[in-house]
């Protein structure tokens, strides 16, 4: 029985190595590696015109990076009137509280860069508070990530749901 206990222990150690260590490599990656956050971005071309970001609109998700820190993400986004958002939920829980570090560091230094179709484009990201854009891209999270309907708007009044809009600078 010793002899199992101490290969379940191995077994869980390895995994745990694994794991933290996948996180630790994952700062030196150029980019995110889909829900771990990765380095700061090394490849892309700079786009010099603002685009039209209807073509962003079906695009599940996006790589974005502060500048300080320097630590890039995979996110949803929402596209209204030409422009882009991102949100960031469970904000008002523990887990959030401990997981979601990115939405307090944008609201302090916002400077960011978007990555899409391998082009970077340099950004601000501006925390919405209010104001007639939350019920349409509450609607539109809600039409790409929840079955339709819109997100409802206590999940926004409440502080549990972020959003951003991502200007450039």
């Amino acid at each position: 029985m010793k002899t199992f206990a101490k290969w379940i222990v191995y077994f869980f150690g390895f995994f745990l190595v694994l794991a933290f260590g996948t996180l630790a490599l994952a700062r030196f990656a150029d980019g995110p590696l889909e829900i771990v956050a990765g380095g700061p971005f090394v490849t892309g071309e700079v786009a010099r015109v603002e685009p039209d970001w209807s073509f962003a609109k079906d695009y599940p998700t996006v790589e974005f990076q502060l500048l300080d820190p320097e630590v890039s993400r995979t996110t949803w986004i929402a596209v209204h009137e030409g422009r882009v958002f991102i949100p960031s939920g469970y904000m008002t829980t523990w887990w959030g509280k401990i997981w979601k570090q990115w939405p307090l560091q944008a609201e302090q230094d916002g400077r960011a860069i978007l990555r899409v179709d391998g082009k970077v484009y340099d950004r601000k990201l501006v925390r919405v508070k209010g104001g007639p854009d939350v019920e349409p891209v509450m609607a539109e999270l809600g039409r790409k990530y929840a079955g339709g309907p819109a997100i409802p708007r206590e999940a926004f009044d409440s502080g549990y749901l972020w959003i951003f809009q991502l200007v450039p600078r």
